[in-house]
């Protein structure tokens, strides 16, 4: 299993589309075998399920996400456990013991009104639909 979190200062970053880092973990036997940072280099939304399935993710663990994000990771085979918050280190400890706190109902619908250049999900209201 590969798991990647969107990450920044050892968190959970809050808005998929503008993360800058995943942190990848290889998983076996329901254990951390190895983690990487990797840096995506202003990818964007619509390129980074893509390059989560070149790295073989299978499961993403983020915060904030818009359905553009879920269709085109659900399309790339990639498991998604969105509104999670926190450690990065500590959720994927705890999804792999099977304990995760997550929201499957989280959205970050602010795409569809704001258009582009808006900020992350911390730095707007957005009507709690981001987290």
């Amino acid at each position: 299993m590969r798991i990647a979190v969107t990450y920044q200062d050892g968190q959970i970053f809050q808005h998929f589309g503008h993360t800058e880092r995943f942190k990848i973990y290889d998983c076996e036997d329901g254990a951390v075998t190895l983690a990487t940072t990797v840096h995506m280099d202003g990818t964007g939304h619509g390129a980074l399920a893509g390059a989560l399935k070149n790295m073989k993710v299978d499961t993403l663990i983020c915060g904030g996400i818009g359905g553009g994000a879920r269709q085109a990771l659900a399309e790339a085979g990639i498991t998604l456990y969105p509104g999670a918050s926190g450690s990065a280190d500590e959720a994927v400890r705890d999804l792999l013991a099977g304990r995760l706190q997550y929201d499957p109902g989280t959205t970050c619908s602010h795409h569809d009104h704001h258009g582009e250049g808006h900020g992350d999900c911390q730095g707007h209201s957005c009507g709690g639909t981001c987290h």
